[in-house]
């Protein structure tokens, strides 16, 4: 078997694409999208239509809702390839707002149970702030399924398991990149800073029985996806699938739970949160900038629309 298929063994891969193409060669699964996946994926000839049809279809609506209507769109037809999840995000501009965030996370259920496509087929992307953990909270309550994306740090996984989130998405690439910038090192394997965050989160869960999914994500390289093998679910790039597909390199499980592991219990609160986040340089910094660069990438496909009208 190749890397690709000897990882399967052990963990649930995850496309982290909007390229149908791509899902359908990798058999993934799931997939995952986020701002940034969707506009790259509409310069694309091939799927430029879905964002003509997303316009046509609504002469009438406000840009928000035709960026909705794309987003379905992509998602629907995502879930023509894979048997399981596709992850459809909020905007970051409400990462902030609980409130609006709640109700976003409704119109997009109710978009695509519209479109034929149940619920159970669909996770709500939402940041891992405070106030985006709080409305994951309502929305998992309302059997409106969430995945935490953004997540560097381990109070965020904390606040996240405790408001019963379905799925997390910590980012072991991003983690690794703030890591190599601020002490020149180039960590490798098992001393990767990306890898070992992942790692603490997924023993925590398990120590003290959480049911939280987690889900490896943002990776540079195959030595991350490869030091996580057992991990519940991994989502990978396409170029990134393509390498381990392309090895036929052993791949062992690397991630088992320690029933034993010397972990303390956190209590976590608000204000444990808040400061546990502000005294976690790489986490506040990362969180901030991933939000920006989604709200530039959300702000840049409505600049698109906004032209195509």
């Amino acid at each position: 078997m190749n890397q690709l298929e000897q990882l399967k063994q052990y963990t649930t891969v995850v496309a982290d694409t909007g390229d149908f193409q791509s899902i359908k060669a990798y058999t993934p699964q799931d997939a995952t999208t986020n701002p940034s996946l969707i506009l790259k994926a509409v310069q694309k000839p091939e799927y430029r239509p879905l964002l003509e049809k997303a316009i046509a279809d609504a002469p009438h609506a406000s840009i928000d809702e035709i960026v909705d209507n794309l987003l379905i769109g992509f998602g629907v037809e995502i879930l023509k390839f894979v048997p399981g999840r596709v992850s459809t995000e909020i905007d970051a501009a409400l990462s902030f707002d609980t409130e609006a965030t709640v109700a976003k996370g409704r119109e997009l259920i109710a978009l695509y149970e519209k479109a034929g496509v149940s619920r159970e087929r669909v996770l709500i992307k939402i940041a891992s702030t405070w106030e985006g953990i709080r409305a994951a909270e309502i929305l998992e309550k309302e059997g409106i399924h969430c995945n935490l994306t953004l997540l560097f740090s381990l109070c965020q996984a904390i606040a996240c398991a405790e408001a019963g989130v379905q799925l997390i998405s910590p980012f072991v690439g991003r983690i690794y990149d703030w890591y190599k910038k601020s002490t020149g090192t180039d960590y490798q394997g098992a001393d990767d800073p990306g890898v070992q965050s992942v790692k603490r989160i997924y023993q925590y869960y398990r120590k003290f029985g959480y049911k939280t999914e987690v889900m490896g994500a943002s990776f540079r390289n195959t030595s991350q996806i490869q030091e996580l093998a057992g991990c519940d679910l991994l989502t990978i790039s396409p170029d990134l699938l393509q390498k381990l597909a392309d090895s036929d390199a052993p791949l062992e499980r690397k991630l088992v739970a320690d029933a034993n592991a010397d972990i303390e219990k956190i209590a976590m609160d608000e204000k444990t949160f808040r400061f546990m986040l502000n005294e976690d340089a790489m986490g506040t910094e990362k969180l901030s900038e991933g939000i920006r660069a989604f709200v530039a990438d959300s702000i840049k496909l409505k600049q698109m629309i906004a032209t195509m009208r």
